[in-house]
């Protein structure tokens, strides 16, 4: 059986161009979440979000391969919406500070009741307080700007300016949280070859 994988089915939002920003209308989607704040470089919390995140995300996977109707997929990338609190623009520069969203989007055949036993399956191999705090939600973005970034996270800054120059320079004005998608591994990828969306919402 053939599996379904996301970046494909939805190249428009998952491989747009590194050179120009590009407009989207991103539907709502649901996503396995949990919330943290500070350096992901240095907060052990961030490390035991990830262990959760991903451990969920593939045991729904196998659980679903158990269903005979059920469709299989590849497990999609890391999500992460990061934001200051009272500061309109991102300061990545201040990563104390960041309170951060990460979240990996779960196809729609997996269900609240689904998601609860697959939390449970995890638990009973090995507990952790990450575990109860994951939730599966709904995420609506709708209209955004978008551009890829090619190379390490630490150089992110110059496109994001080209990002938020385009939205001002276009009549646009800025919503909701900086939105990033990492489409590489940086255990297994040379940081200049990284590919990362960067998504801004707006209105």
């Amino acid at each position: 059986m053939k599996k379904i994988d996301f970046k494909k089915e939805l190249k428009h939002l998952y491989t747009p161009s590194a050179k120009e920003v590009a407009i989207v209308e991103v539907p709502a989607m649901q996503f396995a979440m949990i919330d943290g704040k500070g350096s992901p470089e240095t907060s052990e919390w961030f490390q035991q979000t990830m262990q959760a995140l991903y451990g969920v995300s593939f045991t729904l996977k196998f659980m679903l391969k158990e269903i005979p109707s059920a469709y299989q997929y590849v497990v999609p990338p890391l999500e992460g919406l990061w934001w200051t609190k009272g500061v309109e623009e991102l300061d990545f520069k201040k990563k104390q500070e960041l309170e951060w969203t990460v979240m990996i989007m779960q196809p729609e055949q997996v269900t609240a009741a689904l998601f609860a036993e697959a939390i449970g399956k995890l638990k009973a191999k090995k507990d952790s307080s990450a575990l109860d705090k994951l939730r599966l939600e709904s995420f609506h973005e709708g209209l955004s700007a978008q551009i890829m970034h090619i190379g390490p996270y630490d150089a992110e800054e110059p496109t994001i300016e080209k990002l938020h120059r385009f939205i001002k320079d276009n009549g646009y004005q800025l919503r909701g949280k900086h939105h990033e998608i990492y489409l590489g591994d940086p255990r297994r990828t040379a940081p200049e070859r990284l590919r990362t969306v960067l998504r801004q919402p707006v209105v």
